[in-house]
């Protein structure tokens, strides 16, 4: 039939899909002509195992990058970017349960878990165009109103995605099984618009903003890795499962590639993305400096008292605390000159302790 707009049949039969089974005229859906050897675990076949073992290197990879990202407390974007790999790590968990087969294809609830792994790909790609224009201060990153635009237009596309998915599933009102173009064009189209959005907008904003142009070459990875996935998967799966004798498919190269241009969009964020160390919390203790004693011919002498002050975390000084209105800055009552210098005797004891 070869590949038609609108159309999973050519698609299905070269490269396993979690959704080719819920499509196709007959109740079976689609089957791809080679797929990855199954194993055995139990009294359970497990499909697709190499692919499975790039999910679980995914799944760590991802929490490694959530927790840099998290670490970043002043970095533009940080808790926008975060809610993409949030979705990412959620799209990797739905994808380990339904192409693996621990959800049956047969069980009721499989279109569900298919809808909801479709949606959250959807999810992720929204998601990444928007951290696109975090760089353009078209918000303030980090507000309420940024935060909750992301959240709820997520959420949004997930439920379109969702409601599409099972629509076409359950051939509800003028949704085909045979024929889905709307979850075609979901897919095929407003994913990859997304993604494509999102790069446009870093090249111009590394362009025209930055004054190196280092962070082009991460995002130029990322959208190498992402095409070569998909041709890999999409055009070259049965090639290369004959070729490799049926251990792996293009599922699993896909499953690479993916990850890859995850990380890399991650070491692009990470690159143009500064941490400002003025706001860093510090971990020293409080640290006492005590003045050079004053002479006791100097005319500010009845004032020594005041010359103690402390240091703060941040490094601000603070007046001495010993004053009659708890330190607020407001001058001290004169006292008298002896008593003044065994003040001056008792803070230097504390600076410089004896041995």
């Amino acid at each position: 039939m070869g590949y038609k707009f609108g159309y999973y049949d050519q698609i299905c039969t070269t490269v396993q899909m979690a959704a080719c089974p819920l499509l196709g005229e007959s109740e079976i859906g689609f089957e791809p002509t080679c797929y990855a050897r199954n194993i055995e675990v139990g009294n359970s076949l497990i499909f697709q195992a190499a692919s499975l073992i790039i999910d679980i290197v995914a799944l760590f990879m991802t929490v490694i990058m959530i927790f840099h990202v998290r670490s970043k407390y002043t970095a533009v974007g940080r808790k926008e970017m975060v809610m993409f790999f949030y979705l990412y790590f959620l799209m990797i968990v739905l994808d380990f349960l339904t192409i693996s087969g621990i959800i049956p294809i047969s069980s009721v609830v499989y279109p569900y878990f298919v809808a909801a792994y479709l949606g959250a790909t959807s999810a992720m790609c929204w998601c990444l165009m928007l951290n696109g224009f975090i760089g353009y201060q078209w918000t303030e990153d980090g507000t309420a109103l940024t935060l909750w635009t992301f959240r709820l237009s997520s959420l949004l596309i997930f439920g379109l995605m969702f409601f599409i998915s099972i629509a076409t599933f359950k051939q509800v009102g003028s949704f085909s099984r045979a024929h889905p173009i709307g979850l075609f064009i979901m897919y095929f189209i407003f994913n990859p618009f997304c993604l494509l959005v999102y790069v446009v907008l870093q090249i111009i904003l590394v362009v025209n903003t930055l004054d190196e142009y280092w962070p082009l070459g991460n995002i130029s990875f990322a959208l190498v890795f992402f095409i070569i996935g998909q041709v890999i998967q999409i055009f070259l799966s049965n090639k290369i499962c004959d070729a490799i004798k049926h251990y792996v498919d293009g599922v699993f190269f896909g499953n690479i590639c993916t990850l890859l241009s995850v990380m890399m969009i991650y070491k692009y964020w990470d690159s143009i993305t500064k941490e400002d160390l003025e706001f860093s919390v510090g971990g020293k203790g409080n640290v006492w400096e005590v003045k050079e004693l004053l002479n006791e011919d100097d005319e500010f002498a009845p004032y020594a008292g005041q010359a103690a002050n402390t240091i703060g975390h941040a490094g601000v000084s603070f007046a001495n605390t010993n004053s009659q209105y708890g330190g607020q800055g407001y001058p001290m009552q004169q006292q008298p000159y002896q008593q003044q210098q065994q003040q001056q005797q008792h803070y230097q004891q504390q600076a410089y302790p004896p041995y």
